[in-house]
């Protein structure tokens, strides 16, 4: 080893990358809700959105969203609902460890059950959050500065 090679010196490190928030939900009500709470927070995370669960599996698979990213999930919407959806993406081998929360109007039982069947990190109740939307987005604000998230696998 040469002299100029320090075995000790710590690594560099890496540049801090954001995040994406990828909603998928078909209510704009609630997407706009979302990207207030961002605003408000001075979070500058890029939001991308797909109106159901195909547009965002197709938009998953062609790399419309760049990882890492967290999907905040609506359950009820047309085409492909956010369980089909959920069931897909895990049966998935390159977006099966997509992290995923779930948002929705839905408290049965059966889809509280199956989405974390699915795992899920979180289940929340769009009528619970309320004006605690800001919490809720701390929360997954929080979750990712905190927890590793896998980058893109491609590089």
């Amino acid at each position: 080893m040469s002299e100029d090679q320090n075995p000790t010196s710590p690594a560099e490190p890496q540049a801090f990358r954001h995040a994406s928030i990828f909603v998928v939900d078909d209510d704009d009500i609630d997407v706009t809700s979302i990207r207030r709470s961002l605003k408000k927070l001075r979070l500058l995370n890029p939001i991308v959105r797909a109106r159901d669960g195909q547009e965002a599996l197709d938009m998953l698979r062609d790399g419309r969203v760049q990882a890492p990213y967290i999907i905040l999930l609506d359950l009820n919407m047309p085409r492909l609902g956010g369980l089909e959806f959920l069931r897909i993406l895990r049966e998935d081998p390159v977006l099966t460890n997509a992290i995923v929360f779930v948002l929705t109007t839905s408290q049965a039982d059966e889809d509280i059950t199956a989405a974390y069947r699915d795992h899920v990190a979180g289940y929340m109740l769009k009528q619970r959050v309320g004006e605690d939307f800001l919490n809720l987005i701390g929360l997954i604000e929080h979750y990712w500065r905190l927890v590793e998230l896998p980058g893109d696998s491609s590089s």
